[in-house]
């Protein structure tokens, strides 16, 4: 690394340290200056004692009684020890509770190849002097309340969390969310990712509820808990600066709950607020918003109630002045719609913004901006210098794995002059021509000085080499460098030729390919190829036990009938990796494709199968998540789904600053991008839709912030990239089946009366437990309202089960004609026939035979089986039955009399007494309101 001044002395004064034991000594000559180094007065100067002695006594006494005036009677601290002597601040001792160095801001200039160590003591003065001012008084609170949308929002800090760099509690109705902010004492080692960590999480305390499993404690992190993160960690991403080490965390947990405002939008604004009054040095303040659309209206952080008629579910946030991050879904909503959204959001997001900036003002804390440790400025030039025509020759090859392989190689090359063999620049000026060891002799042979003279004679003065010296640079400081000065070697490339690594134009596609049917016993499969990114899709069809149960804050249990499984193996970017639990990023590029897919899915009263997707990629450079949109599409069609529309995505980058490579300055937007112009732009915009409307949305800024002009451009030319893509969709070889699967299992959905649910299930399970035993099918369901969906494996099997449900629910109607009935009893006056299990209707002597009988026993004993007509049913329900009526020799006119004069006695049944057989379901994500009530 190169060293710019020694350690050993003081940046301005040339002074030696002072410490304990040097106190006590002799005077020393400075051997680097050549002059006298005094030890410093442990006493304020007498210029800040001349206001409190020439004031009046009752001012002084008053004076002295003021905290900030009682470092005038203190000993100034002493210096801080010569290893860190060059953090030492400038400035006159401030007052008590200030008065000690901060240990961070210690550690903040230019670092050596060892960590420095850490400065527990003062850090831990400082929390005392702080914690004793705060117990005089009580801790100070800070609240300040904020308009959003047609409510506020009440911040509250100060006053809970007090050891955290920053804390605060955001109150909107009776849901109340806790967040805090800490930092390491120390810094990590130099990276090019910004050591933050978000962590979220639903108390089921919070609605007075606990966890229905056997662990009452929550443990894992609930995927709706890992998208809640990442909507807070991309926004604040940006705003960090670069060169800041200190590892960070955020915390945030929902200690309370009303079930009408949610509280993954306040956790973006309360980590935001927690932020800014830490003393992270972040660029800007940011806050979050959820925009819905209700007849045809923008509401800002809707209520659970009014997002159910909702047409739009847009997540955002950013800046007073910029967009960092929108993320969302819809029923294919236009580009123009989106953009209306997205402008209402960022007027709130202003609002709050700037509120924000006032309470900061009034409880902020110093920002540590000395802790920014950069890479040295010459480094730059020295590594381009080095690199040169060998970096642009290795960003022009077209393969991933090759270019990668060439960069590495160059990177290395790079890393060894820099760091092993040392570099001397072009011009012949280093900025280090001579090491500490040249420079700097052994502290034991310093001379003593007598009397404080010089002996001018004395003094050493090596000669300077003429020979250039070499600078050698740290090597963490040389990768960084080197990275950033590819990434623009990558963007120059784009702007001023025109042409992108594969030699595409910024709005062309790469070629796509795409095939179905690859897995024979699988319900349906594609293979969804675009460029070097593919991924394998593959549909699985079921009943109700394959859906996925979830545990929300706001009910016991929902179940989702549609979900996406996204998986990312190291193989897929030719790489060795951990393979385990899915990542955040697996958990949320499946939640995109996911919510792209479900609007275009039929309702469950058409299609009453749970529905499974995987994508696993098996190869990645750049949007897998989109191909896991068009690959999920065709697997979805494969498989029998009958989908409304075909969709597709994609997704756009951006290279903002144009003007710096030599462009007019407009910012120029590419499509389908790569995973390098991902790495090396400014944007990361996908769009899951058709021609017609966006269905699904995801935007991450890398800068501070893009415009909405520069979002609308992007907009409507990611439109024609998706016009595209599903024209080449279109042109799959082999094309999906679009007819169901073989080996996918049978379902369907019959309704019967309500209060016929009981007959099916029987006593404690009993019937419906003999049902699936005796037809074999795979499961029955049973709903509150009627509803029966039957599962099974073939044809034979759900027929039967069809039949005795509907006979065990059958409502009997005048005229119906029921076959092979066994007769259960005979009576003198007839006999009793079972039409159906559980119910039996008399068919009287009269009506056995077309001849006349003197016993029913004459003709018919108990266990033949008979078939037999419905001819009446009386005011007690009982049924009468005729046999005689379906004989060939009965007489017409005494069938209809009979008839006649059934229909008069009949009482017509209502409509819903009716078996009815159906296909159900309402949208499938209302599917918990009915699958939960017939669990119960």
């Amino acid at each position: 690394m190169a060293t710019t001044q020694n350690p050993r002395k003081t940046p301005k004064s040339g002074l030696k340290p002072q410490t304990a034991e040097t106190a006590k000594e002799p005077k020393k000559r400075d051997k680097v200056r050549g002059r006298v180094a005094s030890p410093p007065s442990r006493l304020p100067p007498a210029s800040a004692h001349l206001p409190l002695l020439l004031s009046p006594l009752s001012h002084r006494l008053e004076m002295l009684a003021s905290p900030a005036a009682l470092h005038l009677l203190l000993p100034a601290p002493p210096p801080p020890h010569r290893h860190h002597l060059a953090f030492a601040l400038p400035h006159p001792a401030p007052p008590l509770h200030a008065s000690l160095p901060s240990a961070r801001a210690a550690c903040s200039r230019r670092r050596v190849r060892r960590r420095a160590p850490r400065h527990v003591g003062a850090r831990a003065s400082v929390a005392v002097a702080a914690e004793a001012e705060a117990s005089w008084s009580g801790p100070a609170k800070f609240s300040v309340r904020i308009p959003v949308g047609d409510r506020e929002i009440l911040v509250e800090t100060g006053h809970i969390g007090r050891q955290a760099s920053a804390s605060v509690m955001v109150t909107d109705g009776e849901t109340i969310l806790y967040s805090s902010v800490c930092l390491s004492d120390t810094p990590n080692d130099p990276s090019d990712f910004f050591p933050l960590s978000v962590h979220y999480q639903e108390r089921l305390s919070a609605a007075g509820r606990t966890s229905g499993g056997f662990f009452k404690r929550e443990g894992k992190t609930k995927d709706h808990e890992v998208l809640v993160c990442r909507l807070i960690d991309r926004p604040l991403r940006p705003t960090m600066p670069k060169g800041f080490y200190y590892e960070t965390q955020i915390l945030s947990w929902v200690f309370s709950y009303d079930g009408i405002h949610s509280p993954d939008c306040l956790a973006i604004t309360a980590a935001g607020i927690a932020v800014a009054l830490s003393e992270i040095p972040n660029k800007q303040t940011i806050a979050g918003v959820r925009i819905g659309l209700i007849n045809d209206q923008f509401v800002v952080n809707p209520t659970t109630e009014q997002m159910e008629k909702s047409e739009l579910d847009l997540m955002m946030a950013g800046t007073d002045s910029a967009i960092l991050m929108i993320e969302g879904y819809c029923d294919f909503l236009t580009e123009e719609k989106l953009l209306e959204a997205v402008e209402a959001g960022q007027v709130a997001i202003r609002e709050i913004c700037r509120a924000i900036d006032v309470l900061v003002q009034k409880c902020g804390k110093k920002k540590m901006v000395d802790a920014i440790n950069l890479p040295p400025p010459e480094l730059y030039r020295h590594v381009e210098d080095i690199s040169g025509d060998e970096l642009v020759k290795a960003l022009q090859i077209k393969e991933k794995i090759p270019r990668r392989k060439a960069l590495s190689a160059l990177e290395d090359k790079v890393i060894t002059i820099l760091s092993d063999q040392g570099y001397v620049a072009k011009d012949g000026s280093s900025g280090v021509t001579e090491s500490l060891a040249d420079i700097v002799e052994d502290e034991d042979e310093d001379e003593v000085i007598v009397d404080g003279e010089v002996d001018e004679g004395d003094v050493h003065i090596k000669p300077v080499s003429r020979k250039p010296h070499r600078q050698i640079f740290s090597e963490v400081d040389v990768k960084l460098v080197f990275k950033e000065v590819s990434s623009k070697f990558l963007r120059r490339r784009i702007v001023e030729g025109g042409k992108r690594s594969d030699g595409r134009s910024p709005w062309e596609l790469r070629p796509i390919n795409s095939q179905c049917g690859l897995l024979p016993r699988a319900h349906g499969s594609a293979l969804f190829t675009r460029g070097e990114t593919q991924s394998l899709a593959v549909v699985t069809l079921g009943g109700y036990q394959m859906a996925q149960r979830i545990d929300t804050l706001v009910d016991t249990e929902e179940s989702k009938s549609f979900y996406l499984q996204y998986s990312f193996p190291p193989s897929c970017v030719g790489e060795v990796g951990r393979i385990g639990a899915p990542s955040r990023r697996e958990i949320g590029h499946g939640m995109l494709a996911e919510r792209a897919l479900e609007p275009i899915l039929p309702p469950e009263e058409a299609f009453p199968y749970t529905i499974r997707v995987e994508s696993t990629i098996t190869e990645s450079n750049g949007s897998s998540s989109m191909a896991s949109v068009c690959g999920g599409c065709l697997a979805l069609q494969d498989a029998g789904v009958p989908i409304k529309f075909p969709v597709a995505g994609i997704a756009m980058g951006l290279v903002l600053d144009t003007q710096e490579f030599g462009g007019d300055g407009s910012p120029l937007i590419l499509s389908d991008i790569t995973g390098a112009e991902d790495a090396s732009g400014d944007m990361d915009l996908k769009i899951a839709g058709n021609e017609s409307g966006i269905t699904a949305f995801q935007m991450d800024i890398k800068v501070v912030g893009i415009t909405l002009p520069v979002m609308e451009q992007a907009l409507f030319q990611a439109r024609d990239g998706r016009q595209h893509i599903l024209n080449e969709m279109s042109k799959c070889s082999p094309p999906p089946s679009k007819a169901l699967s073989p080996h996918a299992p049978l379902i369907h959905v019959m309704k019967v009366k309500p209060n016929k649910v009981n007959l099916i299930i029987g006593s404690g399970g009993k019937t419906i437990k003999s049902i699936i035993e005796e037809t074999g099918v795979d499961a029955i369901d049973t709903g509150d309202d009627g509803t029966v969906k039957i599962t099974a494996r073939d044809l034979s099997s759900l027929e039967k089960s069809k039949t005795i449900i509907a006979n065990l629910t059958m409502v009997p109607k005048v005229g119906e004609v029921y076959r092979n009935c066994e007769i259960k009893s005979i009576a003198p006056y007839g006999a009793f026939v079972e039409i159906a299990p559980g119910r039996e209707g008399l068919c009287h002597i009269s009506e056995l035979s077309s001849s006349w009988l003197a016993k029913a026993e004459d003709a018919f004993k108990v266990g033949d089986r008979i078939d037999v007509k419905l001819i009446e049913i009386n005011d007690k329900g009982q049924l009468r039955l005729s046999c005689k009526a379906l004989l060939p020799d009965a007489s017409p006119d005494s069938n209809s009399k009979q008839q006649t004069s059934g229909s008069t006695k009949e009482k017509v049944p209502q409509k819903d007494d009716v078996v009815k057989m159906t296909t159900r379901r309402p949208r499938r994500k209302k599917q918990s309101e009915s699958e939960p009530a017939g669990a119960e």
